[in-house]
C-alpha cells in the first residue's frame, strides 16, 4: 500500500535530494547543540538573536506577568478575539501609516490567504520567478490568471504587462523585497514605476527585511521611503522578531476584503495571545535600539558578497552541497543544504543566515573552508 511512497523517497536519496527533522539538544542566540558539540548557527532567521534568548524572555514575563493565556482556541471571527490583537494590529498600522493592519498565523498563512483571495477570476497576477513557495501556492489556489518574470528583471515583467495587462480587470505585481535563498534584494523603485504606468495593486513580502532594514527596522520599503506606494505589505514575526505569527498592513477597504475572503485567515485557530503580546512588547521594547548591531550585520553580509544578511555560496551539485556541508559541520559550524525544488536545479547551495551576534572573526575559519 506505501510502496509508491517509500519508492519516491528512495528516488530523492538516490539525487542527494531527502530532507529529515534535525534533533538538537538546545540552542542559543548564537549556536545549535547536538549533544554537547556546540555549531556556528549559520542557518537561522534569528536575525536580531532574540529567539532562545533566555534574559529577553525573562524580561518580557516578568513584564506581563500572568496576563495571557498560551492558546486561543478559536479562530479570530469566533471567539478567538481579545484586545491584544488589535493593540499590535494598531501598532502596526501606525508604524506603517497604513489604515489597517491584519495578523496572520505565519508568513506561509499570509501569502497563501492573500494571494488566494486577492486574485479574483477575470484578475492576473505578475511574480517574481523566485519568490517563496508560499506565493506561488496561493497564485495557483486562486481564481486569477498568474504570469512569472524572470527573477528581478524589469524588461521581462514589463514586456508581460505590456502584453497581458489590458485582457484583465485587476492586475496585481507581487514580489519579495529580499530574497530568501539570493539575498539579493528587488528593484522596488523600477517596480513602482511599472505599478503606475500599467495600474497595478503591488503586495510586498518583506518576511526578511521586516525587522533588519530601515532606520526603524520596518524593512526596505522604508528605507527607500516607499511604503505610501504599495498596497499591500507583508512581514513576519517568526524571524527578526524572534515570536511567530506574520502581518498585512494596507488601506481598510483591502484589509476588510481578506478578513472575509482570506480562507489561512478565517479557518485558523488565532495566534496564543501571550505571542502577540510578546510581540508587541519586542517590536516596542527592543526592536528601536537594534539599529546599530543591524547595520554591522548587514555590513558583514556585503563584505561577503551579498547586498544583504543572506549569503548565497552556490555549489551547483546535491552532492556535493551536502557533502560541504559535512565538512563544516565537522568544523564547528551548523549550515544545510538547500537543493531543488526550494532553488531551481543546478544551483544548490549552502544559505549563509547572519545574526547580529555573528562577528568577522567567529566567520574566520569558515572563509579558510569555502574559499
Amino acid at each position: 500500500m506505501y510502496e509508491i511512497y517509500s519508492d519516491i523517497l528512495k528516488t530523492l536519496e538516490e539525487h542527494s535530494h531527502l530532507r529529515s527533522i534535525k534533533n538538537f539538544s538546545k540552542k542559543d542566540e548564537k549556536y545549535v547543540y547536538f549533544g554537547e558539540k556546540r555549531l556556528l548557527n549559520l542557518s537561522s532567521n534569528n536575525y536580531l538573536g532574540i529567539a532562545d534568548n533566555r534574559r529577553i524572555t525573562e524580561e518580557f514575563m516578568k513584564a506581563i506577568g500572568g496576563k495571557y493565556s498560551f492558546g486561543s482556541a478559536s479562530a479570530r471571527l469566533l471567539t478567538g478575539n481579545l484586545p491584544v490583537y488589535r493593540d499590535l494590529e494598531n501598532l502596526l498600522a501606525n508604524l506603517y501609516n497604513k489604515e489597517a493592519a491584519l495578523l496572520y498565523n505565519s508568513g506561509y498563512h499570509a501569502n497563501v490567504g492573500i494571494s488566494s483571495a486577492i486574485g479574483q477570476k477575470g484578475d492576473v497576477i505578475f511574480s517574481d520567478k523566485l519568490n517563496h513557495a508560499s506565493i506561488i501556492d496561493g497564485m495557483q489556489l486562486s481564481h486569477g490568471k498568474f504570469f512569472r518574470y524572470q527573477h528581478n528583471n524589469m524588461d521581462s515583467l514589463e514586456i508581460l504587462l505590456a502584453r497581458e495587462r489590458k485582457n484583465y480587470q485587476n492586475a496585481i505585481i507581487i514580489t519579495e523585497s529580499v530574497f530568501s535563498m539570493d539575498g539579493d534584494i528587488a528593484d522596488l523603485k523600477r517596480i513602482i514605476e511599472l505599478k503606475k504606468k500599467y495600474n497595478c495593486l503591488l503586495i510586498i513580502d518583506e518576511a526578511h527585511a521586516f525587522g533588519v532594514f530601515g532606520e526603524k527596522g520596518l524593512g526596505i520599503a522604508e528605507m527607500l521611503g516607499i511604503i505610501d506606494e504599495i498596497d499591500l505589505l507583508i512581514g513576519t514575526f517568526g524571524k527578526s522578531i524572534g515570536s511567530m505569527g506574520a502581518f498585512v498592513v494596507g488601506s481598510k477597504p483591502l484589509i476588510d476584503f481578506l478578513i472575509n475572503k482570506s480562507r489561512s485567515f478565517i479557518f485558523s485557530t488565532a495566534l496564543p495571545p501571550i505571542n502577540v503580546a510578546f510581540t508587541k512588547w519586542v517590536i516596542e521594547n527592543k526592536l528601536p535600539d537594534t539599529y546599530e548591531k543591524r547595520q554591522n550585520m548587514l555590513e558583514l553580509g556585503r563584505k561577503m558578497g551579498s547586498e544583504s544578511h543572506i549569503v548565497p555560496y552556490i555549489i551547483g551539485d546535491n552532492q556535493k552541497t551536502v557533502e560541504m556541508c559535512e565538512i563544516l559541520y565537522q568544523n564547528g559550524f551548523f549550515t544545510l543544504p538547500i537543493r531543488p525544488p526550494t532553488v531551481p536545479d543546478g544551483t544548490s547551495r549552502i544559505r549563509i543566515s547572519l545574526t547580529t551576534e555573528i562577528t568577522e572573526k567567529d566567520l574566520e575559519k569558515l572563509w579558510n573552508i569555502i574559499g
